[in-house]
């Protein structure tokens, strides 16, 4: 029978073995075969990376990724007819994004689209890895978190574009005019055109709770709270006197 420290070092062992092994599958995007070239260079060398498509072109790349599993694309943006933009837009399902480009005038832009990262031409050894290391985390944490249940997300439409929102990442919701801002645990704020009345008919009742006009929170994610305030993840939010306790209550269950 395993003694209690064997039995740490194996499960220690195991999912380190699994970090190791935990790889993307990833396309090259670019109009220029020399750059592709370099691209294709350090995934080759990159152990957590497998490329699994080249293409030269937008158009390509739609129908490409009908047949082809990606979860990383390196995506340059100024490319003949359809700029790597223009393909963003015709994707339903997308990828993670690193853009690699020669020019630093989209990068505002870009980051409109929620990449990962935006490299500049000629690419650098340590940049082209530390890109590739907040594509892993973000994958390696979708995969902890976004594995959840079927029904554990929403859509919301932000900034005129359809995106997936897991309740299982969303720390609570504010009201911010027209809007509601979601705060994450795993990206930057979201804002979305809605009310608060509105937003909060489509979040389940038993794991989220309006606690004040301006603010609704994930009950899982509570840490502490008083007569004026709660806690999350060390931030204070206020608490209206008279929905204490329905908190109460709803903690409780």
């Amino acid at each position: 029978m395993c003694k209690p420290y064997i039995l740490t070092i194996i499960v220690l062992l195991t999912s380190y073995m699994q970090v190791e092994q935990f790889q993307l599958k990833c396309a090259v995007v670019d109009d220029s075969r020399l750059q592709r070239l370099a691209i294709v260079k350090l995934i080759d060398e990159h152990p957590s990376l497998e490329l699994v498509a080249e293409w030269n072109n937008a158009i390509e790349t739609k129908n490409g990724l009908l047949d082809t599993k990606v979860d990383l694309l390196f995506l340059d943006i100024e490319m003949p007819i359809l700029t790597g933009f223009d393909l963003l837009d015709d994707l339903e399902n997308k990828p993670h994004i690193i853009f690699v480009t020669g020019k630093t005038k989209y990068a505002f832009k870009a980051f409109d689209y929620d990449a990962i990262d935006y490299l500049r031409k000629p690419l650098k050894r340590e940049r082209f890895n530390s890109a590739v290391e907040k594509a892993l985390s973000m994958s390696r944490m979708s995969m902890n978190n976004g594995m959840a249940e079927d029904d554990d997300y929403i859509f919301v439409k932000s900034n005129l574009k359809k995106r997936k929102v897991f309740l299982s990442n969303l720390k609570y919701v504010e009201a911010l005019g027209d809007y509601v801002k979601l705060i994450m645990t795993d990206g930057d704020p979201i804002v979305v055109l809605a009310t608060m009345k509105s937003f909060e008919a489509e979040l389940p009742s038993d794991r989220f709770l309006r606690i004040h006009k301006s603010y609704i929170v994930n009950l899982d994610k509570v840490e502490r709270y008083n007569s004026r305030n709660i806690e999350i993840d060390n931030e204070q939010i206020p608490l209206s006197r008279h929905k204490k306790n329905s908190l109460i209550e709803a903690l409780s269950n």
